[in-house]
């Protein structure tokens, strides 16, 4: 505990909570999987679940804690990608690991997520939400009438929930006394599919979202590597082609955003994904949460690598 926690704040919607089915013979499970000889580390020599002791994990959803303890597989239950994720980070860490979730499902970017300093905008005679107004939309020129919730609320309620973690870092991660916040993890985008005006901002958004987080975490440095939705392939028009096209955009690799070179991340998932879609969780697909969570990881590992090496 000479070093300070490394940090990696992991945010979305439900398949970011995870979905990924643990136990059970059948195709699609973790536990078919670790039979089929896959993610072999997960398990030690008598075949039980390996609990790290250098990474902790830690999901909290609007205040409330979910989970808080060692970096395991769950004996029941189900997985999202921070098993897959935090695997990659612990091992090439030299440094206590915190992996700290919050998120809730159903959620979008363009409206519960949005990342302060978003403008209002109009299309087709529709004015959309800017960070906080209330409701999401309303006829232009008319005077919008507000809901119990506003743009950016879940933004707001994650982050906080998120600080409030490591503001007691001690009872989430014992005898720990100070953290450092390196990466930022997000894997988002299924509910903006079904909104137009959403799935058109949803690049502009995603900058914003990136610089927002690292603003208000006061963490300038920290990486961010998010990934793309598993059934969306590179080609794809609509809806979700132009949040695929927003997801690999900001990627520092692009060569969009300058400053994002080295910084920035995306995961193209499809190749990863085992089937199913994004709103039905993959069909529970562990091997999907799995594969994702370890590109995840893999990303971030190779961003904080460049770092180094400057």
């Amino acid at each position: 505990m000479s070093k300070p926690v490394q940090v990696y704040i992991l945010m979305g919607q439900s398949n970011m909570l995870g979905f990924g089915k643990v136990a059970g013979a059948k195709d699609g499970t973790l536990e078919s999987a670790i039979k089929a000889g896959k993610y072999a580390y997960l398990v030690d020599d008598s075949g039980a679940w390996v609990t790290r002791k250098d990474a902790r994990n830690v999901r909290v959803m609007n205040f409330k804690d979910y989970k808080n303890d060692w970096l395991t597989v769950a004996k029941t239950g189900k997985i999202g990608p921070e098993i897959g994720f935090g695997h990659q980070v612990a091992e090439a860490t030299e440094a206590p690991v915190l992996i700290l979730k919050s998120c809730i499902g159903n959620r979008s970017l363009g409206w519960d997520l949005l990342p302060p300093g978003s403008e209002r905008y109009e299309i087709d005679g529709t004015t959309y939400a800017g960070y906080k107004d209330s409701p999401d939309k309303w006829p232009t020129g008319t005077v919008a009438k507000k809901i119990n919730w506003y743009a950016g609320k879940q933004y707001d309620t994650d982050v906080a929930s998120a600080k409030k973690v490591l503001e007691n870092l001690d009872k989430y991660y014992p005898g720990a006394k100070q953290y450092e916040i390196v990466g930022f993890v997000f894997w988002q985008g299924d509910k903006d599919r079904y909104n137009p005006a959403h799935a058109s901002r949803y690049e502009e958004n995603l900058v914003r979202f990136i610089k927002s987080l690292r603003k208000d975490f006061n963490a300038p440095d920290a990486k961010f590597v998010c990934a793309t939705l598993g059934q969306t392939q590179k080609g794809s028009k609509g809806n979700e082609g132009a949040i695929l096209t927003a997801q690999l955009a900001v990627d520092g690799k692009s060569g969009k955003y300058e400053a994002f070179q080295g910084n920035v991340a995306t995961v193209y998932s499809h190749p990863l994904s085992k089937g199913g879609a994004s709103n039905g969780h993959y069909s529970g697909n562990a091997e999907t949460y799995m594969n994702v969570g370890e590109e995840l990881g893999k990303a971030m590992v190779e961003l904080l690598k460049q770092t180094r090496a400057e």
